[in-house]
């Protein structure tokens, strides 16, 4: 097995003391800039990989950053992680990504887990079933970095990035009735989460702006996934008085009342519908899935320049913001009604 090259050896290829070479390393601002490019280009050289625990011991920072989301299969949370991870790298930073798969116990023990491993920080966004948020309370009482991004507790004071769930579920609404529909119904979830009850007040406050009824039938609450949309679905188009559009509560709910609605022979646009945060999968399938985007991209930069402002902070809670974005409709087939 070859030697490991340390920043001895380092400075006994430059003829320089090891402790410039650790300083030019950790970017110490005293270090010319040439010598300290000549370091970098000899730890380049020599294949120097810097032992990460050591340095964490002694500067009490491990630079990796936990993040807590309900799946990584979702493209909206892939894509906020990627923009997260590409947000710290020239800071440093790693990540650790862990999945609660919408689980409250197991979001508890990733809570455990990323404290256990010595982040310096966490940013989550909150499972379907969590409603008690004092796991989190830990953190806070390390003075590490909270983070909450889409799915948040107000009851929690700490920084977060937000859509305007209200304002989604308004327009996701108002674009149905503007496409000529009357009828329509909303699919969510029984889970008490702020975002989906936000979408709700707005899918409501839409209808009563432009003189339409709200009907109780017409809200259904379930699960959020292909499945539950698809049962949604069966259920509201078995109603005398069938619903003419549907709003889903995500993209993976509205690909099953798709589905659904095929089966019996309602396509889209025959009844509109509309999902929500622009899933990739959403442009491809038959038809097109017009839905709310939530704007992942900037939602993961923004948890990232927000992380970098607290860690400067002597507490990281000194300045508490409260970033929320605005939705944009993504208009596709499956709400554009046809010319009669």
């Amino acid at each position: 097995m070859s030697k490991k090259t340390t920043i001895y050896d380092i400075a006994k290829a430059l003829n320089i003391t090891v402790s410039t070479v650790s300083r030019a390393l950790s970017g110490f601002p005293a270090i010319s800039e040439t010598t300290r490019k000549a370091v970098v280009e000899m730890a380049e050289t020599l294949n120097y990989s810097p032992n990460r625990l050591a340095s964490a011991l002694k500067s009490g920072k491990t630079h990796i950053i936990g993040v807590i989301v309900p799946s990584v299969q979702a493209h909206f949370f892939a894509s906020i992680i990627h923009c997260i991870e590409d947000g710290l790298k020239d800071s440093g930073y790693r990540v650790i990504i862990y999945q609660s798969n919408e689980s409250v116990e197991n979001e508890i023990n990733g809570v455990k887990t990323l404290l256990e491993a010595q982040v310096d920080g966490i940013m989550a966004s909150l499972s379907l079933e969590t409603q008690d948020v004092s796991h989190f309370q830990e953190i806070i009482k390390q003075n590490k970095p909270l983070i909450l991004f889409d799915r948040v507790n107000e009851e929690l004071a700490v920084p977060t990035i937000t859509l305007d769930d209200f304002k989604a579920g308004y327009m996701a609404t108002q674009h149905l009735i503007d496409q000529g529909y009357s009828n329509i119904a909303f699919i969510t979830t029984i889970h008490q989460i702020k975002i989906f009850n936000d979408r709700l007040k707005g899918y409501k406050a839409a209808l009563q702006d432009n003189h339409l009824p709200v009907l109780e039938e017409y809200i259904h609450f379930g699960g959020l996934s292909i499945k539950d949309g698809r049962f949604g679905a069966g259920k509201l188009m078995r109603l005398q008085n069938k619903p003419d559009a549907i709003v889903a509560g995500d993209d993976f709910t509205a690909l099953g009342v798709i589905k659904k609605l095929k089966e019996i022979n309602q396509m889209p646009p025959d009844v509109g519908v509309i999902g929500f945060a622009n899933e990739a999968f959403s442009a491809y399938i038959t038809p097109n899935l017009s839905t709310i985007d939530q704007h992942a991209s900037q939602m993961g930069k923004e948890c990232a320049k927000m992380f970098l402002k607290m860690i400067h902070q002597e507490n990281p809670y000194q300045n508490t913001e409260h970033i929320v974005l605005n939705p944009t409709v993504v208009e596709r087939q499956s709400s554009t009604k046809l010319p009669s």
